[in-house]
């Protein structure tokens, strides 16, 4: 047995250095925090700015971006259901609740699309004012980020069926499942401060 392998750690955890890659995908999701919060200051400072322009009451969906949430959250639930599934050595189920992620995923970006589109129909584009550039590049930021996870996720399930349960395949598991949650906390922070918020404004 390798001297820096603990197998009484759990997969993702059991060599040395996938605890330090997990270690600074930690550090990274720090300058992520960094990122969002700076969108978001840009957003508080900006959201009454509509220079004529539609206002956040004149275009909000709420029953789509309720159902966005939905989807969004259930899907940080089905993540945790994976990880649970990886911790048990059970591929097929891990690999199971993986593609029902990224289907929820998926059905976000659809419905987020959608809302887009619906924003640019009511003549509500980035160039309209500068409420509407904040909030395109908040979301939309927010909306590549589960882009590139449903991506990621899905060079993972193919590792996953070619490799099988390994450390690496664990780790790298585990790590996506920290992205997918961090998302998660972001949209809660964007349903909150940006659509509630401009319900009561």
């Amino acid at each position: 047995m390798s001297a820096n392998l603990n197998t009484s750690l759990p997969l993702e955890y059991q060599s040395e250095q996938n605890r330090m890659n997990i270690l600074g995908f930690w550090i990274f999701l720090g300058a992520e925090i960094v990122l969002f919060a700076t969108l978001f200051g840009v957003y508080a400072v900006l959201f009454q700015r509509y220079a004529g322009g539609p206002t956040h009451q004149d275009i909000i969906m709420i029953k789509e971006v309720m159902i966005q949430t939905v989807l969004l959250l259930t899907s940080s639930f089905t993540m945790g259901l994976a990880i649970f599934e990886m911790r048990r050595n059970n591929l097929k189920g891990l690999i199971t609740w993986f593609v029902i992620t990224l289907l929820l995923g998926a059905g976000f970006l659809f419905m987020e699309v959608n809302e887009f589109i619906h924003y640019v129909h009511m003549g509500a584009t980035m160039q309209t004012s500068a409420f509407l550039s904040s909030l395109f590049v908040l979301l939309g930021t927010h909306g590549a980020h589960v882009t590139f996870g449903i991506i990621w996720a899905t060079m993972i399930i193919i590792q996953l069926v070619r490799r099988g349960l390994t450390p690496v395949t664990a780790r790298k598991t585990f790590i996506l499942g920290l992205y997918w949650h961090f998302l998660d906390v972001v949209w809660i922070f964007i349903f909150t401060f940006v659509y509630l918020k401009g319900l009561v404004m």
